[in-house]
């Protein structure tokens, strides 16, 4: 049996469980906005101004439950739960119970709070909202049922809220002092005691409780306050009683409801509550339209928007170029449907029929534009956000003097105005010499038509268009014609007076499209190094080398970045717009801020967007400073080498492998560089087959690939078989970390026994340790070593890395590194925007390529 991925099922139910839930409410959607309009606007903004009370007094019980149990959460932290329990409260079966299960990463890793504390506060916020409902309708309920009969039915959802409370007393009761219930609970599941003596184990904070009950009693009054001022806002007389009444009979729906919140039975209720007051049934319908409007949907939309703003970074960045988009295809067509009559009998009166026909063709062209801008905006191209909002300022003047289409130019505007709130994420710069020659090439081909197209039109014979041109008029038609505008005057007659148009256009279209290609082309073209930058690199990593990455960061695919005022470097390829660094500065600790900050204004002003690739966990301290973003991708295996031995039980595998090696006639040795030419062509006959074994292509950046000579000047260990032939290697590479050792490449032929790789290892361990070197560096096992996601993103790299068959062979390489790994390190990714986790794959993959 396929083990039970619950977690996924239920995101899919709850999915399904919103569709329903919208679709099921979308008249009562629709009905609010006639009883919104229809309504008092003063009273419906005090009840808005009510709900944001409601809301803020929700937050402070949270604070109050926090305090309680000797806990500290600040009032924003409570909001922002609150919210996001509420709306996940709608979806989640007996909603209001549920959706205090769920715990927001942020207030463990932010506030420093422990899952225990967490429950043990949320588990007073909901006992006490029950208590207050209990407190609040006991002299309402027996009031009404002095007054009205058919109140006793409400008494029925007290005595349940009454008992439900008990239980809850001596469940937490019989927890505490290891009651009957606790025993039990210990005999039949005897691994949940150490759990349930930390959550049920508190010091109750009495002051703090009570303050919690207050704060929750003056949400019952919110509510009251809510139905009572829907009354006021329908403009029918007020009930005291029946706004007390109804709201506690909604509220006892809300609570013994299982699902879904008390979807329609508070709706059904409360409007026949309201009836029974001498309320006809429209305005019962519209009172409970308002009041479900301040109790339910502002505090759901609200809590839509917490759950906007954990991202709202990356809305903000991918929200222009829909709106670019959008409004490029709102755009053309908005041309394409016919205007209203009224709009254009008054837009006639003001302009020209021939303006209003120059702006139907603008408005076209435009929306082509905006449709291909979209695309440059999600690359973060500087000059495609000037065309973006260029045009979108063009588009609200163009649908303005085309139709009086304000709604159209509204979405341009408000295009616009998001545009210039998101100025500073646009940063990728256009070549600027290409950008020269397209304005060159566009001012040329704007006087070569000019003047062709005006010659032409001079000397036309007059059958060709059945005018007789004068030399302002021509200069006039080759104008527009460059310009791609329509002259209403202007009818080709003859097969060669509609080619010579055809001839005018195609060049103005040449010129406009090559123009808009040169402005949003990015400079992507970076200077090689220079001999002096590669001397200097090499002596800062005789000064100040700590990695064994340092090897690569003087590598040939690597541009070098030399600071001007510290010593030191930073080693970086380009791809898709980024400056993928090399783990981070080669300088001295002092420096090491001072540099990276150096190195970002540099990138700032090409255009990259720096990220930084296998950032050790330690180093991350400066990445905070500079308010980076980083992702776990890996661990590095590192072993200590001065306790190991192939004695002692826990090795006897290992014995036994080597064992058999040499039983087969295999053998290991180290062979001291140079490498002979023979030996080198060995090497790579075993490195093609390994390649083609494992369908896998070379790699670089992190790790090099086989080069003859580079391998030529280094120490290579090397199983071969009983005739001599090598079977499978490794080459050993300068490590700059003090005491350490590592390797590049270890490969084998497809047909070797198994076993070749443990003695290549055990070979280059033997060999570090009578060098008395004390660390051995076996690199890094990507996506691997992701116990506690602390976001979306390593979520997904876990679930891939587990769950995935292509990358299982990471899991292989994890066991056998751990057999020999002593202490496993973190690798991070560090990048400036959630939204460069979407590109950021395709770049890694571009500067991995040799």
């Amino acid at each position: 049996m396929r083990k039970l991925h619950w977690k996924e099922l239920l995101a899919v139910l709850f999915i399904l469980l919103a569709i329903y839930f919208f679709r099921s409410q979308r008249h009562e959607l629709k009905a609010l906005i006639p009883a919104i309009e229809q309504a008092d606007r003063v009273w419906v903004i005090i009840g808005v101004a009510i709900t944001g009370a409601y809301i803020l007094l929700q937050a402070a019980m949270y604070v109050f439950s926090f305090r309680s149990v000797g806990s500290r959460l600040n009032i924003v932290r409570s909001t922002e739960l609150f919210l996001k329990r509420n709306l996940l409260s709608v979806f989640l079966p007996a909603g209001g119970i549920s959706s205090l299960a769920y715990l927001p990463q942020s207030l463990r890793r932010e506030q420093h709070l422990h899952k225990q504390q967490i429950h043990q506060a949320s588990g007073i916020y909901g006992f006490v909202g029950i208590l207050s409902v209990f407190l609040v309708g006991i002299p309402v309920v027996l009031y009404s049922m002095m007054h009205a009969g058919s109140m006793r039915d409400a008494a029925w959802g007290l005595v349940t809220i009454c008992l439900l409370l008990g239980a809850v007393v001596g469940v937490v009761r019989s927890m505490q002092h290891k009651g009957v219930l606790y025993r039990l609970l210990v005999k039949y599941f005897p691994g949940a005691a150490q759990q349930v003596d930390s959550i049920f184990t508190f010091h109750l904070s009495v002051p703090a409780f009570m303050n919690t009950v207050l704060a929750s009693v003056l949400i019952e009054v919110a509510g009251v306050a809510h139905l009572y001022i829907s009354m006021l806002a329908v403009g029918v007389h007020p009930s005291l009683e029946a706004a007390c009444v109804g709201y506690i009979v909604a509220t006892i729906f809300l609570i013994i409801s299982p699902f879904l919140r008390g979807l329609g039975a508070i709706e059904l209720s409360l409007a026949y509550l309201l009836s029974g007051y001498g309320y006809t049934t429209l305005q019962a319908l519209e009172i409970t339209l308002l009041f479900r409007l301040f109790e339910f949907w502002l505090p759901l939309i609200a809590g839509m928007f917490a759950f906007a703003l954990k991202g709202k970074e990356l809305v903000l960045r991918l929200l222009p170029p829909i709106l670019i988009f959008l409004l490029g295809m709102v755009n053309i067509f908005s041309v394409l449907t016919p205007p209203l009559a009224y709009r254009m009998h008054l837009l006639r009166a003001l302009i020209p029929g021939t303006s209003i026909h120059a702006s139907n063709l603008l408005v076209v062209f435009l929306g082509l534009i905006l449709l291909v801008t979209a695309t440059f905006l999600f690359r973060g191209l500087r000059s495609a956000w000037i065309v973006a909002l260029s045009v979108s300022l063009l588009s609200v003047l163009g649908h303005i003097s085309k139709a009086l289409d304000y709604e159209e130019a509204s979405l341009a505007l408000l295009t616009s105005v998001i545009l210039l709130i998101t100025a500073k994420q646009y940063r990728v710069k256009s070549n600027p010499q290409l950008v020269n020659i397209g304005v060159v090439t566009a001012i040329g081909t704007f006087m070569v038509v000019l003047v062709f197209g005006s010659i032409g039109f001079y000397f036309l014979n007059v059958r060709h268009f059945g005018i007789d041109f004068t030399w302002q008029q021509s200069l006039r038609h080759a104008f527009h014609g460059f310009m791609l505008l329509d002259d209403d005057g202007l009818v080709p007659v003859t097969r060669f007076g509609r080619e010579f148009m055809s001839a005018i256009r195609v060049l103005g279209v040449s010129a406009w499209a090559f123009l808009f290609y040169t402005i949003i082309r990015p400079y992507l073209h970076v200077a090689k190094h220079s001999n002096t930058a590669l001397e200097k690199a090499r002596f800062y990593l005789s000064q100040y080398g700590s990695s064994p990455m340092d090897y690569f960061k003087v590598g040939s695919d690597k541009l070098l970045f030399v600071s001007e005022e510290y010593e030191g470097f930073i080693a970086y390829r380009v791809a898709s717009s980024f400056a993928i660094v090399l783990e981070e500065p080669v300088c001295s600790e002092d420096d090491k801020l001072a540099i990276l900050e150096e190195f970002e204004q540099q990138c700032h002003k090409m255009g990259l967007r720096p990220a930084f690739y296998r950032v050790d966990e330690d180093s991350t301290y400066y990445f905070n400073k500079l308010k980076k973003k980083r992702m776990l991708i890996g661990q590095e295996a590192i072993m200590d080498l001065r306790h190991f031995s192939l004695s002692g039980k826990d090795k006897k595998s290992l014995r036994n492998g080597l064992n058999s090696l040499a039983n087969k006639g295999y053998i290991t040795q180290m062979h001291v560089a140079p490498q002979t030419d023979a030996r080198l062509a060995e090497l790579k006959a075993v490195s093609d087959e390994w390649l083609k074994q494992y369908e896998v292509k070379e790699m670089t950046f992190s790790q090099g690939l086989f080069d003859e000579e580079a391998i030529r000047h280094q120490d290579v260990i090397t199983v071969s078989n009983a005739d001599g032939e090598i079977v499978a290697f490794l080459n050993i590479i300068p490590d700059y970390t003090p005491g350490e050792c590592t390797y590049d490449l270890i490969r084998k032929r497809s047909d070797a026994p198994g076993g070749v790789m443990d003695a290549l290892i055990i070979a280059l361990i033997q060999d570090a340790q009578a060098k008395g070197l004390e660390f051995l560096n076996l690199g890094m096992v990507p996506m691997s070593g992701i116990s506690q996601p602390e976001n979306t993103a390593e979520q997904m790299v876990k679930y891939a890395y587990e769950k995935l068959r292509l990358f299982r062979h990471y899991q292989g390489l994890r066991e056998f590194k751990d057999k020999y790994a002593t202490e496993w390190t973190n690798k991070y990714l560090v990048y400036e925007h959630d939204f460069d986790l979407l590109q950021l794959p395709v770049a890694l993959s571009k500067v991995m390529q040799p």
